[in-house]
């Protein structure tokens, strides 16, 4: 496979940018080699700089549930930009979307568009606080809320042990208002609420793990969640940025029957443009500015582009069959890939909720972040860089989710299992 200027490339763009990259995970540190430069895309694929097609299953690391350049999208996208681009001022298409998001997702009354789901996650983290007048946060193991700096630490080495900097350059002070806890162990979140339940503000949670690969909550794990934060008074904070109209209409909460103080959102609602939403009910979202006095703002908030792209992309997603499209789509794949590992005797795990999902290079359960470690991740490496080969694009690391859309193909799915197992046979050596 040709990769010529993909390589030229990103030796000029190392010169101009950290890393040569915008976003950590595509320099492919953790696959080794020179990542591929992308041209263009079109439904299902995606054709880098030297020519070269891929069937791909990151769609942008979620958002493109309809695929690349959807003409309905392209189409809403071209019309508002010959109407500009930009107001900085209230539209009618901000509405439109609200009204839909609103409508759909269980926990809203009300919803705060923003620019990505980082900005909405420390929104929401901004308000528990206000509301609650407590400084304390705790987060899981192993769940990403984006790279605000309460969230970028690690756990310390016993139960309440306080957060520690992930990075250089996050305050400590701030840092050890962050309690870790592993995913799926209600038993440790039940520990910390009875010792320091008081000063806690609000307890985030990917309802669905999606950054850690995909790991489900395990039965009660999330209702178990719901009544220790309302017996303490915290908030409990959904972030379904990832799940949030992937894994149905109403996102995580709406298939699992909790309902969160907060949801966090971003990706699909935004149409494949940069967005992100915060929302609650009335009575919470009521403290943000200008209504309350918990302050929040932003200059491209609810852009008209996004808003327009996002629109259609709902509409997209409420036609009748979608998801069980989907659903039929991606057990399709997943078996197919089940196959291919059991015949060839490797250790794999699968999970998969809807249309994101994915393989684990390891003989442990997958429950949570110790069990994740355990994946092999040099052999995930050599099976990254034979998909490539073989015209299969999934996420540059054994520890992101896989997804997919509404325009694969069965073509292209058994194109991809085919793939996958000259990918295995060939990682195995």
């Amino acid at each position: 496979m040709k990769r010529s200027n993909s390589s030229r490339l990103f030796s000029i763009a190392k010169k101009v940018m950290p890393g040569g990259v915008n976003s950590p995970v595509r320099a492919f540190n953790a696959v080794g080699g020179d990542p591929i430069f992308i041209q263009k895309a079109k439904g299902a694929c995606i054709t880098d700089v030297d020519g070269n097609d891929f069937i791909d299953y990151v769609g942008s690391w979620g958002p493109l549930i309809a695929g690349h350049a959807h003409p309905n999208i392209v189409s809403a996208i071209t019309r508002q930009a010959q109407l500009g681009t930009s107001y900085g001022a209230t539209t009618e298409l901000e509405i439109e979307l609200a009204e839909k998001v609103v409508q759909a997702v269980p926990s809203l009354d009300v919803v705060r568009m923003v620019n990505s789901g980082t900005e909405a996650v420390m929104s929401a983290l901004r308000l528990a606080r206000g509301i609650t007048g407590r400084d304390k946060i705790v987060k899981f193991e192993g769940c990403y809320h984006g790279h605000g700096d309460s969230l970028l630490v690690k756990a310390g080495s016993g139960l309440l042990s306080l957060g520690t900097p992930d990075c250089p350059g996050i305050v400590s002070s701030l840092a050890e208002k962050t309690l870790n806890l592993p995913y799926n162990n209600i038993e440790k979140v039940r520990e910390l609420f009875d010792a320091q339940g008081k000063d806690i503000a609000a307890l985030i949670v990917e309802p669905i793990a999606g950054n850690m690969g995909v790991i489900l909550p395990q039965p009660g794990f999330l209702k178990a969640l719901r009544e220790v934060t309302q017996k303490a008074g915290a908030l409990l904070i959904f972030d379904e940025v990832i799940t949030g109209f992937r894994v149905s209409l109403g996102g995580a909460q709406k298939i699992y029957g909790v309902t969160p103080d907060i949801t966090c959102m971003g990706k699909i609602i935004g149409g494949g443009l940069p967005v992100g939403a915060y929302g609650g009910s009335r009575a919470v979202m009521d403290h943000i500015s200008p209504v309350g006095s918990v302050y929040q703002a932003g200059t491209l908030s609810g852009n008209p582009l996004a808003m327009a792209a996002g629109n259609e992309m709902i509409d997209l997603l409420s036609q009748t069959g979608v998801y069980e499209s989907l659903e039929q789509k991606s057990e399709k794949l997943c078996e197919g890939l089940k196959n291919n590992v059991a015949s060839l005797g490797i250790s794999a795990q699968f999970t998969r909720v809807g249309s994101m999902f994915s393989m684990f290079f390891t003989d442990q359960k997958i429950a949570d972040y110790d069990s994740v470690k355990t994946c092999d991740t040099n052999f995930f490496s050599k099976y990254f860089n034979g998909l490539l080969e073989e015209g299969v694009y999934i996420a540059p690391s054994q520890f992101e989710a896989g997804f997919m859309s509404t325009v694969h193909t069965d073509e292209e799915i058994s194109l991809t299992i085919e793939a996958s197992r000259k990918a295995l046979a060939a990682a195995l050596g």
